[in-house]
């Protein structure tokens, strides 16, 4: 099993000038680690659920697209975009440019985005909720075809794109990987069979996972999808240096059902949590 660093905190002890240093550290800690996967939130804002809006949040794929300088062995994406962050045309093409300039290592993990108080705060339209399932939709299949032979139009109900030109084009073959996060059983989880190469399941419980999986199962079924070609990753919420033994324990129960890839979120300094999770974890895997 793989295990992936997930950033969520930028509050430093040496403010706002210490973060592109500690960043560029935890690139290199995460090749030293063996760290398979480094990931941000998608957000302008904090989450309330851990700490305050006024804290440090950076932008995702800026902040990528430095880790991809300092670390060269990682997948580097965030977990997960929000479809309505940005125009799907200029996703694809911002995915590119990291995929190109990482060699290849970028993955395009999308869902249909929640916080509804960051994209009041910052004039970000915000649609109910079908409509931002709708605009999901149309989001992957544009990123799909930007990402092939063909740059033609596209006319959607949301979106309509005279040209899908992407120069340069990914380095990944055929694509870079598109990851869909999240598990909603009508909606997320039927994009995900349809659509993806990934999904990423809160990790709850191994029961829940378990459950999320059947589903996911059952969509590609449906879809003529092969539901072993996509890969399973858990979003991991038990705390993985506070218990290790309970941590690892619950890694054996989700790679039992097929998961392949834990993302831990760092809830220390991250270069210590890169570092401890290479020494502590990583060595009793499954």
């Amino acid at each position: 099993m793989k295990v992936g660093v997930h950033l969520v905190n930028f509050t430093l002890p040496g403010g706002p000038t210490s973060i592109g240093p500690t960043l560029a550290a935890v690139g290199r800690a995460a090749d030293e680690a063996g760290v398979a996967n480094l990931s941000l939130m998608d957000h302008y804002f904090q989450l309330d659920m851990m700490g305050a809006a006024d804290q440090p949040m950076l932008e995702g794929y800026t902040s990528l697209g430095f880790l991809a300088a300092a670390n060269a062995t990682a997948e580097l994406q965030l977990l997960c975009t929000g479809v309505t962050y940005r125009y799907p045309g200029l996703l694809a093409k911002i995915v590119s440019t990291l995929d190109v300039l990482s060699g290849g290592r970028a993955v395009l993990g999308i869902g249909a985005a929640w916080y509804e108080r960051e994209h009041l705060a910052l004039g970000v339209p915000y649609p109910p909720l079908a409509e931002r399932f709708e605009r999901l939709e149309e989001a992957l299949q544009i990123c799909l075809q930007m990402w092939s032979e063909d740059d033609g139009p596209f006319q959607g109900r949301h979106y309509q794109l005279a040209e899908t030109l992407c120069v340069p084009a990914p380095i990944s073959r055929p694509h870079p990987p598109i990851l869909v996060g999240g598990g909603g059983e009508k909606k997320t989880l039927l994009l995900a069979a349809r659509y993806g190469d990934a999904c990423n399941l809160f990790g709850s419980s191994p029961d829940d996972v378990a459950h999320k999986l059947d589903v996911l199962r059952s969509h590609c079924q449906d879809e003529g999808r092969d539901y072993d070609r996509i890969t399973k990753t858990v979003l991991a919420v038990r705390p993985a240096l506070a218990d290790v033994d309970g941590f690892l324990a619950a890694a054996a129960e989700y790679a039992a059902l097929g998961v392949t890839e834990l993302e831990v979120m760092a809830d220390r300094h991250p270069v210590e949590f890169a570092t401890e999770i290479a020494e502590r974890v990583l060595p009793g895997l499954p």
